[in-house]
């Protein structure tokens, strides 16, 4: 059922005014009527219905009684034949329209390579555009198998265009390397794909161990450990090594370049290895270029996420420590006021013989009074330091590492300044440090020795 038109629709879109009312003049019966309908429907898209169930019938009884024809009379229009023919000739003439010629075909392909597919590769999107480019140059649009055609003609032209122009920026040592990385790729589910204990070792040596490197550049990266950092780091490193211009896709649309990032990771490395050269290179090179900030972000979340998992850890093991080991003291003014006043009585005496037997219990509560008062005061901060240390030096050390050297961190906020600079003595001595050692920008300043801190 087709969608109810309203009065303001009606009258707009299909009332015959001026010159069109001339146009019907010596017509009569289904013709006037099927003219009339013909001429409106032009007006409003720039092409003829292709058949009766794109004219609503509520336009019909509306134009059937402007005409002065009832609309049952439409049933006798024939939308085939010599008068129909004779109808769309005078329809174009009227508004300044022509056919599609071939010649006009490939002028709107062309027209489609460089002014919309060079941005746009969305089938819809660049029809909608040729449709309106046609309407403009007042050209009649061709049948859909046509224009699909045009589309498709357009879409392989600015591909052409744009992987050339691509593929003449990419160094010529890049592309050996490029083409290495599906050379031997094997499509999912073949048997070529390696099992492997030690994945870093592999990765070490990949030409040697024969590590399809390529398959796992496209895996995604795990959960939060320092297998998964180390595993992001060699892919990024493996990615670099190829050795593409960080300009290469400077004056290509996010569009395009997100739809060939796309067709590369639904297509297997036997598909890749079929396309002619200068669209293998580049769909290659544009993979690994989306790849390549994809990991990046990746190793900025892990970084962000593995000093957040060493900070809760050593919170929580501080607190449970201190927990295990403290109970808190009840009565401590009661305690203190026995003690002074034992003090005041006897000054001269040991504190064995004086404070211990004034205090309930003994030495015991006072012990306890030193415990509670060391978790509310530095002790707890410097136990949770030492305790953040430890876990970083003995265990996240090394993946943290190698992500702030993949990585390069820079600001010109003088707010960020000493984080900065305590990432630059970071990666100085990150092949001096010691585990024991404490990475602290006060011992840099207080000239080695023991850690201020």
């Amino acid at each position: 059922m087709g969608r109810v038109l309203d009065e303001d629709e009606l009258v707009g879109n299909w009332t015959l005014v001026g010159d069109e009312l001339d146009q019907l003049s010596g017509r009569r019966g289904a013709t006037k009527l099927g003219f009339a309908l013909l001429l409106r429907f032009y007006a409003m898209h720039g092409r003829f219905p292709t058949g009766r169930a794109e004219l609503p019938d509520q336009a019909v009884a509306y134009v059937s009684r402007l005409v002065d024809v009832p609309a049952s009379e439409l049933g006798l229009y024939e939308l085939v034949g010599r008068t129909i023919k004779d109808h769309r000739k005078d329809v174009r003439k009227y508004f300044g329209f022509r056919e599609c010629s071939l010649v006009d075909s490939d002028k709107a392909a062309d027209w489609l390579a460089v002014q919309v597919c060079d941005k746009e590769r969305q089938v819809d999107r660049v029809r909608a555009e040729l449709l309106a480019h046609l309407r403009d140059e007042r050209i009649e649009p061709p049948a859909r198998d046509r224009i699909r055609r045009i589309i498709g003609s357009a879409l392989r032209q600015a591909e052409q265009t744009q992987t050339a122009r691509i593929s003449s920026r990419i160094p010529a040592e890049a592309i050996p390397r490029l083409l290495a990385l599906v050379a031997k790729s094997a499509d999912p589910g073949d048997d070529a794909e390696l099992e492997a204990e030690d994945d870093r070792a592999l990765f070490g040596a990949a030409e040697a161990a024969g590590v399809d490197v390529f398959a796992v550049i496209r895996e995604e990266p795990g959960n939060v450990s320092v297998k998964t950092i180390e595993r992001e780091v060699v892919k990024l490193t493996a990615i670099r090594k190829v050795g593409l211009p960080d300009d290469l896709f400077a004056d290509v649309a996010p569009k395009v370049l997100a739809a060939w990032r796309a067709r590369v990771a639904a297509e297997a490395p036997s598909h890749l290895r079929s396309h002619p050269h200068d669209v293998k290179v580049t769909l290659l090179a544009a993979y690994l270029h989306c790849r390549a900030r994809e990991i990046t972000d990746a190793l900025v979340d892990l970084l962000i996420s593995t000093v957040h998992r060493i900070n809760a850890r050593a919170d929580t093991k501080v607190t449970s420590d201190f927990v295990a080991e403290l109970k808190r003291v009840s009565g401590k003014e009661n305690i203190l006021f026995k003690m002074t006043e034992a003090a005041l009585e006897s000054p001269e005496s040991r504190v064995e013989d004086v404070i211990y037997p004034a205090v309930p219990g003994g030495y015991k509560p006072l012990v306890q009074l030193l415990h509670e008062y060391k978790a509310k005061g530095t002790s707890y901060r410097q136990h949770k330091q030492r305790v953040f240390k430890a876990s970083y030096t003995n265990h996240y050390r090394t993946g943290l590492i190698q992500i702030l050297e993949v990585l390069e961190f820079g600001s010109t906020n003088t707010v960020h300044a000493p984080m900065m600079q305590a990432l630059t003595l970071i990666k100085r001595y990150k092949a001096d440090v010691q585990p024991d050692q404490v990475l602290c920008p006060r011992r840099e300043r207080a000239g080695g020795g023991d850690c201020p801190c």
